[in-house]
């Protein structure tokens, strides 16, 4: 067997051991990939170790994982590594202690659309998994608006676990600045490694820790930035558009997401581009 085998075979094993540390017992694998795996390995086909997802993401469908291009096994051992170290970090031992799983991130690791929020919310640190909660919820449907799936793009947060909330019961609060700067290494990896061609930051956190910016999301979103080289687009998070659902806000952040998809080169039917307009 060849090394690019056994590098994409120890990288699988170490994707499917950091799911068991966060206490994941079973994962869903498509029919096509269980066929491909009984097949001796040759130079022209390496299983995608991305394809192997958590049971915790329903709306992630066996047909929208590509077996066609898989990630280099190379790239795919990076990104596994990297996990490896983000699932043992105890770099804040305040965060480390309260959480519950560390929330690595999740999407395609050769996506070109990244989404990348503040924290982990409760929700979240219980299913180690972003943007799983309500907010989550909706950030999928956008997604889905734009003819995406969250298996085409990878969504991932700042910090890596919630932040912590003693004497509370429920609730969530703000990274600190110290926190976001412990823990954005980890973020800037996650970056060089898929290379996105856009990133969108979710709320005035993200962009906070992303750009240092402190002027305000609502002067901010809809204006392209860089960062790393890369156009980054700040839009509000989702929960923003759970608490205040005026056509007119939905359509603010729509129309972030149209020049997201202008610049990705995707085409856009007249029908989308007159979401949330008045009629």
């Amino acid at each position: 067997m060849s090394s690019a085998y056994h590098q994409l075979l120890d990288a699988t094993i170490q994707h499917l051991e950091g799911l068991k540390t966060q206490g994941v017992r079973h994962v869903d694998v498509s029919p096509e990939t269980l066929r491909a795996l009984a097949q001796p390995p040759t130079n022209s086909f390496q299983p995608q170790v991305s394809s192997v997802q958590p049971q915790t993401t329903p709306e992630l469908k066996t047909e929208n994982l590509r077996l066609e291009t898989p990630p280099s096994p190379g790239k795919a051992a990076a990104f596994a590594a990297l996990r490896a170290r983000a699932l043992a970090c105890v770099k804040c031992p305040h965060l480390a202690s309260s959480r519950k799983n560390v929330v690595f991130g999740i999407g395609s690791i050769d996506a070109q659309l990244m989404f990348v929020g503040e924290a982990p919310g409760a929700d979240e640190d219980e299913q180690a998994e972003p943007f799983v909660g309500r907010a989550g919820q909706l950030l999928t449907k956008i997604i889905q608006a734009t003819g995406l799936s969250r298996a085409d793009v990878y969504i991932g947060n700042i910090l890596k676990c919630r932040p912590d909330t003693p004497g509370q019961s429920a609730g969530n609060r703000k990274p600190t600045a110290d926190e976001m700067t412990t823990c954005i290494p980890y973020l800037h990896e996650q970056i060089d490694l898929i290379g996105p061609k856009v990133i969108v930051a979710l709320g005035a956190t993200a962009v906070e820790g992303l750009l240092g910016k402190t002027i305000g999301i609502t002067k901010l979103r809809g204006t392209w930035k860089t960062y790393r080289g890369i156009p980054l687009m700040p839009t509000y998070h989702p929960a923003y558009l759970l608490r205040n659902q005026a056509m007119s806000e939905k359509r603010k952040v729509w129309e972030d997401m149209l020049a997201v998809m202008e610049k990705l080169g995707m085409a856009i039917s007249e029908k989308q581009r007159n979401y949330f307009l008045k009629t």
